[in-house]
C-alpha cells in the first residue's frame, strides 16, 4: 500500500478512491479528496508534520494520518 507518507519531496501523487473514509474530515474540507494531486514539498526536520500540496493549497499533516492516505504515484 502507498501512501502520501511514502512520498519523497517533489514526488506527485494523486489520492486514491480507497481511503475515501480513512481521510478526516478537515482534509476533504481543505480538498484532499479522490483524485486530488498531491505533492510532498517539504518534511519537517523530526520528520513530522509532512508539508503537502493538495491542488494547489498548502497543508500541514501529521505522518500519522498521511500513512492512513492511499495515493497512486504519477508515473505508475
Amino acid at each position: 500500500m502507498t501512501t502520501i507518507a511514502s512520498l519523497q519531496i517533489g514526488e506527485l501523487a494523486y489520492v486514491s478512491e480507497e481511503s475515501l473514509s480513512e481521510i478526516p474530515l478537515k482534509l476533504l474540507e481543505m480538498g484532499c479528496l479522490p483524485g486530488a494531486e498531491v505533492e510532498l514539498i517539504q518534511v519537517a526536520p523530526l520528520k513530522d508534520p509532512l508539508y503537502i500540496c493538495v491542488n494547489g493549497s498548502h497543508l500541514a499533516i501529521r505522518k500519522e494520518t498521511a500513512a492512513k492516505i492511499q495515493i497512486i504515484k504519477a508515473n505508475e
